[in-house]
This record gives C-alpha cells, structure tokens and sequence, in this order.
C-alpha cells in the first residue's frame, strides 16, 4: 500500500504542467456568463494564466500583484487569464470580490475542475506562464510575499528570449 502511494504521488508530480508541456485550447464560461477559448484570449506573446478561489487567502494577496503586472505588460503582448476554482458553491461570491480586487483581465470559470484537471493543477494559487506555442514556460504554486519579482522577472526574461 505504502509503495502505491509513492507511485502514485511521483505520477502526479511528474504529470504537473511543467516547463515545456503544451496545453491544449479550453472552452469555459466567464464570471459574465458567456462562452470564452483560451485561443482568443492568449497574448500574442507570453499568456499568464491564474488559478484561484475567494476563500483562498494567498490567492487574494497575489491578485493586485498580478493586476499591477497585468497592466505593465499589457502593451508588451502579454495576456493575463484569471480562472476561479470556486465551483457552484461560492459562485456568487466571484463577481462582487473580482470587482474589489481590481482584476482588469478575463475571469474563467472552472466549475467542474475540468481545466484545472486538462492543466495538471494540483493546488492553489498556481500560475503559468505559457508562450504563444502554448508551450508552458514557468509554473508557480503558492503566494508569499515578494514572488510577484519572481513572475516579473520571469516574463522580462522570456520577453527577451523572443
């Protein structure tokens, strides 16, 4: 039994959306109920991509951060995504705490943990960045304060590399 659950533990590490994993297009709906695709949402160069929830502390301590890089990059063809883990329960409670945080890019909703499961995303917060290939460039689970420099730097970095 102990060997089962290492097995499936390295499985799950391994299977998370690391560095040069491609994702694939997603189709969900957003906090305004309307249809929205990843493929129309991307930046033309690097996408951030946000996974959270309203009762996740971290999560709301990371999101003026984002917001603030969000608004820097924007004009340098980077997107950011916001996808709200909430599910039904506390659907409610997404719109009025998105407007109170500032968040000025698009919010998914991931329900039913379809994209979180299609991503590989294990716990939250957990951010992506993705380049416009869809190739998965840096992933970061968890917020402490001060890891906004680490995604800053990152997306200055990949910036370059293009």
């Amino acid at each position: 039994m102990h060997r089962l659950f290492i097995v499936l533990a390295l499985f799950l590490f391994f299977s998370a959306a690391i560095p040069g994993k491609k994702i694939s297009n997603f189709r969900t709906k957003d906090i305004n109920n309307h249809w929205q695709e990843y493929k129309h949402l991307k930046g033309n160069k690097l996408t951030v991509i946000d996974f959270w929830a309203t009762w996740c502390k971290p999560c709301v301590q990371a999101i003026p951060k984002l917001v603030t890089l969000a608004d820097k990059y924007k004009e340098k063809g980077v997107s950011f995504i916001s996808i709200n883990v909430d599910g039904n329960r506390n659907r409610l409670k997404i719109k009025p705490m998105a407007h109170s945080l500032g968040i000025n890019f698009p919010i998914l909703l991931d329900v039913n943990g379809q994209i979180k499961n299609q991503l590989a995303v294990m716990a939250i917060p957990t951010l992506l960045i993705v380049n416009q290939n869809d190739e998965v460039l840096f992933f970061h689970q968890g917020y402490r304060v001060g890891d906004e420099k680490i995604v800053e730097q990152r997306i200055q970095e990949f910036l370059h590399e293009d």
